[in-house]
């Protein structure tokens, strides 16, 4: 069933993202705030590709904040009351600019301080922080690592991201994004000099797991 998604952003990840949830038969709604980089951004997804208005409620019950973390929290300000009973999924990785470590406060998480500024009602799941834009743009089955306090809303985006052809694997509440953007920036850390290349993904062997017990 058609799901209308909005995604804030208009970078590669967006495009990403957007580019596989119209092939899945959803339809995108792409805000930002240069309101001709969002309608050209639109024009090049084709059809199932339209255009919100930056600051006002969004379209879709699950809005994608696909910004840079530095951009995230005025994003969410700008926005207010309008994101109020949304599912934010949060993709950001809070990387210093050297990419030494997390720019986040000790014990925290971006998912957790992006969580603090949102109206009540709207409720954060962590999601495709994992995941490269290169490698989620040439399709294939990818495990998708979730982590959120609101266990309907972390079914929710589950079932958007099984319907994108990923596999959704829930590590646990919202303070487990922690983990993952520590995550993000090993993967980051690989793909820039073990690999050598951002055309990799994590996956994880299920079997193999299940016959080690």
């Amino acid at each position: 069933m058609s799901t209308p998604i909005s995604i804030i952003g208009a970078g590669g990840m967006a495009a990403a993202i957007a580019g596989r949830t119209i092939t899945a038969g959803h339809t995108v709604e792409v805000i930002g705030r240069d309101e001709s980089k969002v309608q050209a951004f639109a024009d090049k997804l084709g059809a199932g590709a339209t255009t919100g208005t930056y600051g006002v409620a969004p379209t879709g019950d699950i809005v994608i904040l696909a910004v840079p973390y530095g951009s995230a929290a005025s994003v969410v300000a700008d926005f207010g009351a309008a994101l109020g009973g949304k599912v934010i999924i949060d993709i950001t990785n809070p990387v210093t600019p050297d990419l030494s470590g997390l720019v986040t406060p000790s014990g925290s998480s971006g998912a957790q301080e992006t969580a603090r500024g949102l109206p009540a009602g709207a409720h954060v799941v962590k999601a495709f922080n994992t995941l490269f834009g290169p490698v989620l743009a040439k399709g294939g089955r990818l495990d998708a690592f979730i982590a959120g306090d609101d266990a309907e809303a972390k079914a929710r985006v589950a079932t958007f991201l099984g319907s994108l052809g990923l596999r959704p694997l829930d590590i646990g509440a919202l303070h487990m994004a922690r983990t993952l953007e520590s995550l993000g920036l090993l993967m980051i850390g690989l793909a820039k000099n073990g690999a050598g290349t951002f055309d990799i993904a994590m996956h994880v062997d299920i079997g193999l797991a299940r016959l080690a017990r």
